[in-house]
């Protein structure tokens, strides 16, 4: 079941929140000895995740199918970066990780009860009733798979979206008279944790087969005063392109970062250009983000404006320090 982007957390008494994880969405089938872990996409996870298969195997009940995410704690939060390094084809280093950084399961749908029978046609009110009793008679004593809190107090569900953290994405809302259905997003909707923060036009990428600007590169002073590439934005509209590229191609001179650099093709990247042409620190703008991951801006960024009075030297890494929300509050 998908969710739809939404800027304003829906009202009324049909709607159900829930803290937006920060992990892997996975479906859990169990089937007697047989466990398999498929992700959103359906794509299988079992291999990765070695110990959250044992986890499942231990719970008595021996038929279900769960929906949930995976996740890996990492002090008072969970770290995504973890989660990306179990993707792996070496066996040996997915079991070394599996015991140095362990994952979590966080239930928050019950999808086949413990008679095999499938629950996708009730109501979510229905199954999430169903959930805790299941929790409660099977999940209590496996340490390593959790509850995911529900409410349906808006107030809650604020609060909720209001930390400003590394362990929530933000809040989901889910229409409590609405069953189950596959790839459909009328019944869940997300809203995201959204903040801002001034960066350094550190650089700038063209557009593909284009002498304009395609994306531009940012960065954020660390206490040794490098200048650190943090991520970038292709919020810029075509109609300002142009006008773009002539502001800043005079400005063009290396280094551009004297820190952390951006990097080369990877597997994220393949077949988009790499080549980025490095700019003085003189350009400052305020950009609009979700979620950072190892000092970087996970996704890209949208300007929100211009910052011409604002110097490139107050724009520092601290402005991406995260505040950690309290899990045991927000799992059961």
């Amino acid at each position: 079941m998908e969710a739809l982007s939404v800027e304003e957390v829906p009202r009324g008494d049909e709607w159900q929140y829930e803290p937006k994880w920060d992990g892997f969405r996975c479906i859990v089938f169990r089937d007697g000895a047989t466990v398999e872990l498929q992700s959103k996409s359906g794509q299988p996870l079992t291999r990765y995740f070695p110990e959250v298969v044992e986890a499942i195997k231990s719970v008595k009940a021996k038929q279900f199918a769960l929906d949930g995410e995976i996740a890996i704690p990492e002090d008072e939060s969970f770290s995504f970066d973890a989660l990306l390094q179990r993707i792996h084809p070496a066996e040996s280093r997915v079991k070394r990780l599996a015991k140095e950084t362990p994952a979590i399961y966080i239930v928050f749908d019950l999808l086949a009860g413990e008679d095999g029978a499938p629950l996708v046609d009730e109501p979510l009110r229905s199954r999430r009733r169903k959930l805790e009793k299941f929790a409660a008679a099977h999940l209590a004593k496996a340490s390593s798979i959790r509850l995911s809190r529900a409410t349906t107090d808006l107030a809650e569900a604020r609060k909720w979206l209001k930390m400003e953290s590394a362990t929530l994405d933000g809040i989901i809302a889910k229409r409590l008279d609405v069953a189950y259905f596959s790839g459909d997003r009328n019944g869940m909707q997300k809203i995201k944790n959204y903040r801002t923060a001034d960066c350094v036009i550190g650089g700038f990428r063209y557009a593909t087969g284009k002498k304009v600007i395609g994306s531009l590169l940012l960065g954020l002073y660390d206490s040794a005063g490098l200048l650190n590439h943090v991520g970038f934005t292709s919020s810029i509209a075509n109609a300002d392109k142009k006008a773009l590229t002539e502001k800043l191609e005079p400005a063009i001179e290396p280094p551009g970062f004297t820190g952390r650099a951006p990097g080369g093709p990877s597997r994220w990247n393949r077949g988009k250009a790499t080549e980025w042409q490095p700019l003085k620190p003189k350009f400052v703008v305020e950009v609009c983000y979700d979620h950072v991951s190892g000092e970087r801006f996970r996704h890209g960024t949208r300007i929100v404006r211009w910052r011409p009075d604002k110097s490139p030297k107050q724009c520092t890494m601290d402005q991406l320090e995260q505040k950690t929300a309290n899990l045991q509050r927000l799992l059961q």
